[in-house]
């Protein structure tokens, strides 16, 4: 079975919180204009000046996801 890595976006500033939940829409658009065997999106609130979204890709589409979209940061996914 292969890893789960999970791409972070980070989001500063009194609007991040807004920003990553929107943010998190186009993650979800890009996996279905992709048709990307990936389901798992979110957005989470770390404090009134930081937000993160994510989305998290299998090592085989990581590549790719990385290339298009520019995480700011990963790390091994677990649930």
């Amino acid at each position: 079975m292969s890893r789960k890595i999970k791409l972070i976006w980070d989001f500063r500033g009194p609007a991040s919180a807004k920003t990553a939940e929107h943010h998190e829409i186009h993650l979800k658009e890009y996996i279905a204009i992709e048709k990307l065997p990936l389901n798992i999106t979110g957005f989470k609130v770390i404090n009134d000046m930081h937000a993160i979204a994510f989305m998290v890709a299998t090592d085989e589409n990581m590549i790719q996801v990385r290339d298009a979209l520019k995480p700011h940061r990963g790390e091994v996914y677990t649930e």
